[in-house]
């Protein structure tokens, strides 16, 4: 549903792969966060079902509301118990071979144009803790279709470019060294936005 409304309004998704990846295995992916529309860009990157892991205040939209409750899994960053819950109900969906989706900077960048943010810890501890790859994902320019929720600076058709790359074996990561794979990530996203921005 929200593709397609996406296409309604003239917004469209380029997607490009550094390798072709198998989904019928599951993954963690990690992506940059700079508008809604991110949401529906990371439904079109994978042809199998993916559960997201937002952010509780998504709940207080009706639109999101409905999308979140039935399929994916709320976290009040805020709350100790609301993460733990989380990350415990992630985990349980990770064993169950789920994909899961994860914008590790845990909010919509405040500042125009964004950036990408450091990084929350946890996407690095499930996938080290369940072995599971993860996939880095940069989503380009949705920023400048439609910045944060387009109440500021309104929207426009457009084609929102995402690059989506290799996964990233976590065995040879663990407790000790998780910080490494989280730096790993970060720095390959943020080298490839600063790269397609011009920064």
């Amino acid at each position: 549903m929200s593709l397609l409304g996406s296409y309604f309004t003239g917004i469209f998704y380029r997607v490009k792969f550094e390798e072709k990846i198998d989904w019928s295995k599951p993954y963690i992916l990690c992506a940059n966060h700079t508008s809604v529309l991110d949401i529906t860009a990371m439904t079109y990157i994978s042809p199998r079902a993916i559960t997201f892991i937002g952010k509780a205040e998504l709940l207080k939209n009706p639109v999101t509301r409905i999308f979140f409750k039935t399929i994916d899994i709320p976290v009040d960053r805020k709350s100790k118990m609301s993460s733990f819950r989380s990350f415990k109900k992630a985990n349980e969906m990770l064993k169950e071979g789920k994909t899961l989706a994860i914008f590790p900077e845990g909010k919509i960048d405040e500042q125009y144009p964004p950036t990408i943010h450091p990084f929350k810890s946890g996407a690095f501890r499930m996938a080290i803790e369940n072995n599971i790859p993860i996939i880095p994902i940069v989503i380009e320019n949705a920023w400048e279709i439609l910045w944060d929720d387009g109440h500021q600076l309104g929207s426009h058709p457009g084609i929102v470019k995402i690059q989506v790359f290799a996964p990233i074996n976590t065995m040879q990561y663990n407790e000790k060294n998780a910080s490494d794979l989280e730096d790993y990530v970060y720095n390959k996203m943020l080298l490839h936005w600063k790269l397609q921005n011009k920064l």
